[in-house]
């Protein structure tokens, strides 16, 4: 029985094996008499597998491992400032260090130096040729040797590096730095040398490769020198030429053109002091004779010997003039001859001061004309001076192109010298804390003891298991019990205990095994509901909005979705190639329960971007019909033809991408079937001629089926039964296997429906939003 009101995707109680029951089988007290029983038989067969165990290990050909163990530490030695390489710090990165040493100790490099040292090409245990054969032996004797090509050679060595492969195990104990290598051979000898071999040639190769490193750095940065040293003596020509074109001359710090700006600023400002100092003193000058004073009370006049010598006699005259005048008369001849003296002596101290004036009137026009020359010299180096600072914005990039070139060039003279040195450097610190020495015992075969030990237990084993198996296959030894396991997803039918034969006529019919169907749980978190109906307002009708409950848009949480598509795959499998797949939805419930899913089950594949045909198949209950009957325009298909019976129930599209085909309404309900079947057929036929649709949907028929529901359900390529959890759904899954009558096997699932049930009423003049 298909059992349909547990959880999906759980184990059905029901399903699993039942227990054996103590009288069905035996007992553990029965097994121990029977082993017992057996006891002898079982003890000679475990000492027989003990000796075949012991004579096996004897045959073997015993193998010895030798260990040596290396230290490798990746912090190398510091023996120079600056490596090759950074050394890695932390402690992910000298692990890593480690561990990349350890894979180096098997490279190619290291083992066929190992072969090339020890002549394992010739040893016969690692694919050697070994000594020469008889016809060799004799060619010898007369001088003649066979030589192995340089490619027999290769293929020799790369046979016995395989094998020497076979023979190594290297290890890394766990947070050190110890690299333990475990070589084995048949000769304990053998596996010690070739373990010391292997380190030493790891070694020697170690210190190879930073040689090689070293040598290969040092070649190419001697490469780059050349051209370094040429681009530095380029870009210091180009600057040695550029300073002589714009006349840049001077020292290391300043140039001749700057200091001479300095002198020429210093110089001016010297002569404009001497021109303000002339000037002053000839203003005084000028200031004085204006004055009508004592011209000789200038400074420089009251300076000068000749002034006052003749300011002494002018002083002496006046003073005589004075006493002349009280003595004698005005017209006195000496009177007159003494004021004619004084006269002559004011114009000589006059002209004297006069003399002075021209001095400091010379002075002030050489002061003036010596800053004006120097003001006219000090523009022009000015204006040399900007066109300097213009042709030195170029200068300091040749400076600065010239300083690069050099340090990249004594970077790399530097860095050449230094790797040059390292290549006969070993910085290493890799080395040998344990010689491998040559193994006293075996590692392959165990001991004898062991080998008996296990060789024995598995033969009293063996022996007591087949006693047992002879025992219950014994006939007389009671029925075996059988178990039927449970399949995922198969209905399966439990083995019946054996029966005498019963008649023919009362034979039981076989009962096969069908697919169990896919189960969808339509729930209230899937839908989501809508008030009334929708008016004939013209517009294109819409699914969601017929007042039953419809899928969400973009939930991402709901499983229904996901298992409709599982289903329309299983149905695609059992369609014809190039076919339109069919799918009728049956249920054991009246009302709406079942439209209400087909239209979700409708609209789940549209939301895929399947353009889907809806028919309704319910000619007796019509709700999909009855919903939209009141659809005030009936638009056909997009062929124009697909219809039933008239052009009053032509398809009406939806902006769902989902097509609806109203059923056939008869007063005559045999003429009704009739008719009804065959215009189902006709519009299917016609669809799947037409190829414009990607599913259609059969809402129905409904329960019972008459012979013309029988014929629609043979045309469906798969069925989808729909259950009502208000109802008892086994009850209603059987009902309808029952009524399908052998056509189960089109079952592709179920869907239970476990939405609320609703009275939905009808509303032909309103409109809800």
């Amino acid at each position: 029985m298909l059992i349909y009101d547990e959880p999906i995707d759980q184990a059905k109680p029901d399903a699993m094996p039942a227990p054996v029951s103590a009288s069905a089988g035996f007992s553990v007290l029965d097994l121990a008499q029977l082993l017992w029983q057996r006891k002898i038989a079982i003890a000679s067969a475990a000492l027989i597998c003990a000796c075949v165990a012991v004579a096996i290990g004897k045959s073997l050909s015993p193998k010895y491992t030798a260990s040596a163990q290396l230290y490798v530490d990746p912090r190398e030695l510091q023996l120079v400032d600056r490596e090759l390489t950074p050394r890695a710090q932390d402690i992910s990165g000298l692990a890593m260090v480690v561990e990349s040493q350890a894979r180096l100790i098997t490279s190619n490099n290291v083992l066929l130096q190992v072969i090339r040292d020890t002549s394992l090409d010739t040893d016969p245990e690692f694919g050697g040729t070994g000594a020469k054969g008889i016809f060799a032996s004799l060619l010898g004797l007369f001088g003649i040797e066979f030589r192995p090509t340089a490619e027999q050679q290769k293929l020799v060595q790369m046979g016995a590096l395989e094998a020497l492969n076979r023979h190594i195990n290297v290890k890394k104990t766990d947070r050190t730095f110890i690299v333990d290598i475990d070589v084995w051979s048949y000769d304990p000898a053998k596996a010690a040398m070739l373990a010391n071999a292997i380190s030493k040639a790891y070694l020697a190769e170690s210190k190879q490769s930073q040689a090689t490193a070293a040598r290969r750095a040092t070649s190419d940065l001697s490469g780059r020198l050349k051209e370094l040293q040429e681009r530095l003596r380029n870009a210091e020509n180009t600057l040695a030429v550029y300073k002589a074109q714009n006349n840049f001359v001077g020292t290391q710090d300043t140039l001749i053109s700057d200091q001479q700006l300095s002198a020429s600023n210093q110089r001016l400002a010297a002569a404009r002091a001497l021109t303000l100092d002339a000037q002053a003193k000839y203003d005084q000058i000028e200031a004085s004779r204006r004055a009508a004073t004592d011209a000789g009370a200038i400074p420089e006049a009251l300076q000068s010997p000749t002034i006052a010598n003749l300011r002494a006699q002018f002083a002496e005259a006046k003073k005589r003039q004075a006493e002349l005048q009280s003595e004698l008369g005005p017209r006195h001849p000496a009177l007159r001859q003494m004021d004619k003296q004084v006269e002559d002596l004011r114009r000589t101290v006059n002209e004297e001061v006069e003399r002075y004036a021209q001095s400091a009137r010379n002075d002030l026009t050489r002061a003036r004309d010596y800053e004006a020359s120097l003001n006219k010299a000090l523009e022009t180096q000015k204006r040399q001076s900007v066109q300097m600072s213009q042709a030195s914005v170029r200068l300091r990039e040749l400076e600065r192109d010239v300083e690069a070139s050099r340090d990249v060039y004594q970077s790399f003279l530097k860095r050449s010298r230094e790797t040059e040195e390292q290549e006969s450097l070993n910085t290493s610190s890799a080395r040998v804390i344990g010689d491998a020495t040559v193994p006293q015992r075996r590692t392959f075969p165990p001991a004898m003891s062991l080998i008996a030990m296990i060789g024995f237990v598995f033969g009293a084993l063996a022996a007591a298991a087949w006693m047992i198996a002879i025992d219950r296959l014994t006939p007389g030894a009671g029925p075996l019990q059988t178990k039927t396991p449970f399949a995922p997803g198969k209905r399966t039918v439990a083995a019946a205990p054996k029966q005498p034969p019963a008649t023919p006529a009362r034979a039981q019919p076989v009962v096969s095994a069908i697919e169990k169907p896919l189960i969808a749980q339509l729930q209230e978190s899937d839908v989501m509901r809508t008030l009334g109906g929708i008016l004939a307002t013209g517009s294109t009708a819409d699914v969601t909005r017929l007042g039953w409950p419809t899928l969400r848009a973009g939930l991402p949480l709901m499983t229904f979705p996901d298992t409709m598509r599982e289903i329309r795959a299983t149905l695609d499998k059992r369609t014809a190639a190039k076919t339109t797949p069919v799918m009728a939805a049956i249920g054991a419930a009246a009302g709406d329960d079942r439209s209400i899913v087909v239209v979700n089950i409708a609209l789940s594949a549209a939301r895929d971007g399947a353009k889907v045909l809806m028919i309704d198949a319910d000619h007796k209950a019509h709700a999909l019909t009855d919903k939209v009957s009141h659809l005030g325009k009936r638009e056909p298909s997009r062929l124009g033809w697909l219809s039933i019976g008239s052009k009053a129930t032509r398809a009406i599209e939806t902006v769902n991408g989902i097509s609806i085909l109203p059923a056939i309404q008869s007063a005559d309900a045999r003429v009704r079937d009739v008719k009804a079947g065959d215009a189902i057929r006709n519009a299917i036929e016609q669809a799947r001629a037409a190829g414009g649709y990607d599913l259609i949907i059969l809402d129905g028929p409904a329960m019972p089926w008459s012979a013309a529901d029988r014929n629609l359900i043979g045309i469906a390529d798969g069925l989808v039964a729909v259950l009502a959890v208000h109802l008892d759904i086994n009850d209603s899954m059987e009902d309808i296997i029952a009524a399908l009558d052998g056509a189960e096997r089109k079952l592709v699932g179920v869907i239970l429906n476990e939405l609320n049930p609703a009275v939905v009423s009808r509303h032909r003049d309103q409109q809800y939003a």
